[in-house]
């Protein structure tokens, strides 16, 4: 139930209610107040639960770790370059000499290539380049997940909270129609039937009442636990209130999107785009590959077995290095061959993609439109829900009606609300999910949702 509506009806039992009802509405108000305080957005616990979810985390370091891998693939297009030095003492012993010879050498060189022509190495750096794409459409995939994953969370609490709001009413309306059978048959105006009717239906009544209580609290942890806080309240939804349709209201548009910009989609295409330039590194097996060589080098010795001179030479070269395979055993021709069924696996895959985002957009899309009529045609019932229970109260001072009538309209009566209230919350979340259908869900998407929530 929204807070406009509860507070409003708390504001009546307290006033008109019974001893026991008064009491009861005191306790909802200061809990009412309490939960206003306290209450927080959408996108206050979205953006919380950003920060500690453990699944979107792992998500974002694979991505970060995918991002560093695909910048490696770049050191196959760039020079490299190497530093070595060494230095040696000798001592030389000759048996019958007159002395012991010592002498040493110092040697420092500077080695770099430049590859010229790899084609292996460009398709790996261009490979590379998708890694990074692919990275960005997995978080963006974990991204949406979590959006949805929160909302879905956030709205089971709302409509675990007003399903409790409700059993509680009707367990207020069923004491007071209990007492009210009870004086009657007291006075003699009404048999025990009504009494035992009455007292049965508020035995049914305060079992569902704990069912509902356990059943919030079970659903708030599940909140706690994905924003990981203790204690969070949400706010609950405006009364009255329009529910958006979907913009534009056309499905093949809808479907049109998600097959170009999903994320499953987008990682598909990637992934045949990696499978392509897989057999272009394949096909380079028989291709030469040239480098640019380039190295500069001193070396000094202090005497030699012979001699004692210093001596000191510096060296330098600049070439190319061709190389040419000929011949790998046919270990080129079957990469290539397992490469191109490798490149007709991800066209399947890409082609499966489109059909299931295609799908789910289309269902998305119709579970809104379809929750859209349920929700105007559980407003139609509430209103007459309503009347009908007037109707029965009525009938039953003049005693046209039992006091099972009125028991049955208050029943049905709170069940239409609590329907109403779920088919909102889903209406909602439904329209969350047909963006995520179709690949455009943000986390902006539920500032929209904010809006329809009490302030």
């Amino acid at each position: 139930m929204n807070n406009n509506r509860l507070s409003k009806q708390i504001a009546k039992f307290t006033r008109t209610g019974t001893p026991a009802l008064r009491l009861t509405a005191l306790v909802l108000a200061s809990s009412f107040a309490a939960t206003v305080s306290q209450a927080q957005s959408l996108t206050e616990l979205y953006q919380t639960a950003r920060g500690f979810d453990a699944a979107y985390q792992s998500a974002l370091a694979q991505a970060k770790a995918t991002e560093a891998r695909g910048e490696q693939a770049k050191a196959g297009i760039w020079p490299t370059a190497g530093l070595a030095a060494g230095a040696s003492r000798t001592y030389l012993d000759v048996v019958g000499a007159p002395a012991t010879k010592t002498y040493g050498t110092q040697n420092i060189a500077l080695n770099a290539s430049q590859p010229i022509y790899r084609p292996s190495n460009w398709a790996n750096y261009e490979q590379g380049s998708k890694q990074v794409m692919l990275a960005q459409a997995q978080l963006q995939a974990a991204e949406q997940e979590l959006i949805v994953r929160t909302s879905q969370a956030y709205f089971d609490v709302l409509a675990a909270q007003d399903t409790l709001t409700f059993v509680q009413a009707q367990k207020a309306a069923v004491a007071e129609q209990l007492a009210s059978a009870k004086r009657n048959f007291e006075v003699g105006t009404s048999t025990i039937t009504d009494s035992r009717e009455a007292q049965a239906r508020f035995d049914l009544v305060t079992a569902q009442e704990i069912a509902a209580q356990n059943d919030l609290q079970v659903k708030k942890m599940a909140l706690d636990q994905l924003v990981g806080k203790t204690g969070v309240q949400v706010k609950a939804l405006l009364a009255p209130v329009v529910l958006p349709a979907p913009v534009p209201n056309d499905v093949n548009t809808w479907v049109t999107h998600a097959q170009e910009a999903h994320p499953s989609v987008v990682q598909a295409r990637i992934g045949l785009e990696i499978a392509k330039l897989e057999t272009s590194k394949a096909e380079a097996g028989h291709k030469p590959t040239l480098d640019l060589t380039a190295s500069y080098g001193a070396n000094r010795s202090v005497g030699s077995a012979t001699s004692t001179a210093t001596t000191r030479s510096n060296s330098g070269t600049v070439g190319l290095s061709l190389n040419w395979p000929l011949f790998a055993g046919f270990a080129t021709q079957n990469r290539i061959t397992e490469t191109l069924a490798l490149e007709d696996k991800a066209q399947s895959d890409l082609d499966n993609a489109k059909r299931t985002v295609a799908q789910a957009t289309r269902t998305a899309f119709y579970g809104v439109q379809s929750g859209l009529g349920s929700v105007k045609a559980l407003e139609a019932a509430e209103a007459s829900s309503q009347s009908a229970l007037e109707a029965n109260k009525l009938g039953y001072q003049v005693g046209v009606r039992i006091n099972i009538d009125v028991l049955n309209a208050q029943s049905q009566l709170f069940q239409t609300k609590r329907d109403l209230a779920k088919a909102r919350y889903d209406v909602l979340l439904g329209s969350l999910k047909l963006r995520q259908a179709n690949g455009t869900l943000k986390a902006s998407d539920l500032s929209s949702v904010d809006a329809l929530l009490v302030k």
